[in-house]
């Protein structure tokens, strides 16, 4: 499946790039800018688990809130930091970034717009915040909503966008030589293709309303949420490696 949706990808990718004939596609290297991106993403998950580390050991150890903001805020902004990764990366190759090839196979089950929908991080992270407020618990439930909401327009606006797109994919397949650079068929391709992008850019930085928690509930949540993804990881690592007789 896997090479299905890399060859899928190129395939689409070609689309763009010269009626479908792109040298650099047919050879399946990547986008200096994707390439660019997966070196700073890996750096980018070996970050988040030395942050996450030390969030961990700061709540063991009973450091004072003032040191544990300071974490907080830290972890915070590198959430950022890979929000602005991935609008580079977007920009460099959308399908690519949609596709999740970037991601492990247990993390791509969860992917929505090249990334996870934000509604699903509350799921996540909410057992492991108690006790909360009455007022937090109005916060959350209001942010659960207002994310609900932003989701389901995203994907209903994204599923009209793939239409036309397809529509215009599919205009005039027997005439020849339509996909060529500056031609009207190329150019509304590609502008449906920068609205996509705008779409991808639109999905929420998961740790962006962390000033509704204490700074020891925002830890807490940061910690649970650096765990969440490394034991994904860690599945698609020991499922990866089982001899594939044993996973019928």
């Amino acid at each position: 499946m896997e090479h299905d949706l890399e060859r899928l990808r190129l395939q689409l990718q070609g689309l763009f790039t010269g009626g479908g004939i792109d040298h650099h596609s047919h050879s399946g290297s990547l986008h200096s800018g994707i390439v660019a991106f997966e070196m700073q993403y890996g750096q980018w998950v070996e970050e988040q688990m030395k942050q996450v580390s030390q969030l961990r050991n700061a709540l063991n150890t009973c450091k004072s809130d003032y040191e544990l903001r300071i974490l907080v805020d830290t972890s915070m902004k590198h959430y950022n930091d890979l929000s602005l990764l991935k609008a580079a990366a977007a920009k460099a190759d959308v399908f690519y970034l949609m596709s999740g090839m970037w991601k492990t196979s247990s993390e791509r089950v969860f992917l929505w717009l090249g990334g996870v929908r934000p509604s699903e991080f509350l799921k996540i992270l909410l057992p492991q915040l108690d006790p909360l407020t009455e007022l937090q618990l109005m916060d959350v439930w209001s942010l659960k909503q207002s994310c609900e909401m932003a989701e389901e327009a995203l994907s209903q606006g994204l599923e009209k966008l793939r239409q036309r797109l397809a529509e215009s994919v599919a205009e005039n397949l027997l005439e020849e030589g339509n996909y060529r650079p500056g031609s009207p068929e190329m150019t509304n391709a590609t502008d449906k293709l920068e609205a996509l992008n705008c779409f991808v850019s639109q999905v929420r930085n998961p740790a962006a309303n962390g000033r509704i928690l204490t700074t020891q509930q925002a830890a807490s949540g940061l910690v649970a949420l650096g765990e969440y993804f490394q034991r994904l990881r860690t599945l698609s690592s020991c499922w990866s490696s089982l001899p594939l007789d044993s996973r019928l």
